[in-house]
């Protein structure tokens, strides 16, 4: 039992050290290539190819971390995420960074990216009775909400301390990508500590006969293809309005500066961070879908009204409103992707709908972008995400309003 406690706090400490590194990174990510004299449109491209890349990397990773080793495939993570941050810190040519970004793991979003969450993920829910899984799930994106606010919050005050203080801005969003790599380097000395108890064979015997991409039951398949499809539009909905690229829009908009964006983003991570443990008592009480769809209407209608302020206060305001609950719907989301297959299909489960959300979200940021670089359009990307997203939060409570998790089948007491 201790040995499965400290791999639980080893997995979370990953998270949050993952997370931090994601959140200083992504306040400047934007601002950094611009400094490098990149357009707009290429800067769209370099985001955009980092979550292409993100999907082809996660999907070989996470369809077969079950069989090959999960340990070995968040380590081999780790070593792409450092590549990334050096690769980044060490060339200025365009095409050397979209190439960094698809063979790297970097996040401009502050969000999660690569196949961490997903092989991390099962580890826990495989640790886990089914009652306990959505709280771990909370209190797992509470610290990674918590981590991301601070690292949003390090990386806009260090880029700005080091700009007050007569350091050129390229060399102080440099400065926050050396941090990115080494923590990619201190990920791989974590996960190199976890024991074969997150493995799945240590609780399911290999079946003889696995499928090729780990779904081996029919109504997995159906139940992943489905929340993969609605996830995907979610993400693409989403991807206007990535941290970086919002970090952007308040600069374009209001003259915001990298100290007050980071400001910004940490309260917003951390509102973010404490919905989610909310969002653990309203599923236990009303259903994981419930909770997903009722609470995330509200906060899209709230993202349309930001870009409708007249002021740079107002606007925070609201979008801080917006991210108090705008989170809720991801531990019960992830919740309920690895509740409703089998425990030996849950890393491609969540392989499968987190590569969906990473190539929903890929074709966005480039166009967000090249509104942003209109004046006349600058609010579109705002509104574009909120209209979107809320139509896909009817169109999953349409799906899978029936198809309840274990937890809330009528013999859950039995579990």
């Amino acid at each position: 039992m201790n040995r499965l406690v400290l791999d639980a706090a080893t997995l979370f400490a990953a998270r949050m050290i993952r997370l931090f590194a994601y959140g200083a990174l992504s306040v400047g990510l934007v601002l950094y290539l611009a400094e490098l004299g990149l357009s707009e449109a290429l800067i769209g491209v370099v985001l955009t190819a980092t979550l292409i890349g993100d999907a082809a990397i996660s999907l070989a990773m996470t369809t077969t971390a079950d069989r090959l080793g999960r340990r070995r495939m968040l380590l081999l993570g780790a070593l792409l995420m450092a590549l990334a941050g050096l690769a980044f810190l060490l060339t200025q040519q365009p095409v050397l960074l979209i190439l960094a970004a698809i063979i790297g793991v970097i996040s401009p979003s502050g969000n999660e990216i690569g196949p961490f969450l997903s092989i991390e993920q099962a580890a826990l829910a495989q640790l886990l009775p089914n009652q306990q899984r959505t709280r771990v799930f909370a209190w797992y994106n509470l610290a990674g909400s918590f981590a991301t606010a601070l690292g949003a919050l390090s990386g806009g005050w260090l880029a700005h301390a080091l700009q007050a203080g007569g350091m050129p801005a390229l060399d102080a969003y440099r400065a926050v990508l050396v941090g990115y790599a080494l923590s990619g380097g201190l990920l791989a000395l974590l996960f190199i500590s976890l024991s074969p108890g997150v493995e799945v064979i240590q609780v399911i015997e290999a079946s003889a006969t696995r499928p090729r991409f780990g779904l081996r039951r029919p109504e997995s398949k159906q139940a992943v293809m489905a929340l993969s499809a609605l996830f995907a539009l979610d993400a693409f909905a989403g991807g206007f309005v990535v941290q970086s690229l919002l970090a952007y829009w308040f600069y374009l908009r209001f003259g915001a500066d990298a100290g007050l964006l980071g400001g910004i983003f940490f309260g917003a991570n951390i509102l973010a961070g404490i919905s989610a443990l909310l969002a653990a008592r309203l599923a236990a009480r009303f259903g994981l879908i419930n909770t997903m769809v009722f609470t995330h209407i509200p906060s899209n209608l709230l993202l349309c009204l930001v870009p409708l302020m007249p002021t740079l206060p107002l606007a925070i305001t609201l979008m801080l409103l917006r991210f108090s609950i705008s989170q809720m719907d991801v531990p019960t989301r992830q919740s309920y992707t690895l509740a409703v297959v089998a425990p030996d299909e849950r890393s491609a489960a969540a392989g499968f709908t987190n590569i969906a959300r990473s190539l929903g979200a890929a074709l966005s940021p480039l166009l967000s972008a090249l509104l942003l670089a209109n004046p006349l359009l600058i609010n579109a990307p705002l509104f574009l995400a909120g209209g979107l997203k809320i139509a896909y939060d009817l169109l999953l409570y349409r799906r899978f309003r029936a198809l309840k998790p274990p937890e809330e089948q009528p013999d859950a007491g039995h579990a």
